[in-house]
């Protein structure tokens, strides 16, 4: 079992449904943890056996900035269905941070870990 972080994937989408937030594109940030099933890769040191972390982003980035988000909640499950999807993965850990979000604060985060069933 290995570990590949992505951090801080910063991100722009509709999300919110305050009167404000509606129809306007706001920064998000991404933390990803993406715990999966090594394929010998770590001793033969060959990338096609590499669990392919940049697609997996890019599959994330163009899934999150196409759509509209009522809450940060489900941006977090969206991601995560998404990478569990793959066949090595056997947990992902997801968290969203909305910046400004609140007065007097740097920001507003929801963490989800979801992993394989059976």
């Amino acid at each position: 079992m290995a570990t590949i972080a992505i951090r801080d994937l910063l991100l722009r989408t509709e999300v919110g449904f305050n009167p404000h937030e509606i129809g306007k594109k706001q920064d998000i940030v991404l933390n990803i943890r993406i715990d999966y099933t090594l394929q010998g890769e770590e001793l033969s040191d060959n990338p096609e056996e590499a669990l392919e972390y940049r697609s997996i982003c890019k599959e994330v980035i163009g899934h999150i900035e196409s759509r509209k988000y009522n809450l940060i909640e489900k941006v977090a499950s969206d991601v995560a269905e998404l990478v569990l999807a793959r066949d090595r993965v056997e947990a992902v850990t997801v968290e969203v941070i909305k910046p400004n979000a609140l007065r007097f604060s740097k920001s507003v985060s929801f963490c989800t870990t979801k992993t394989r069933k059976g």
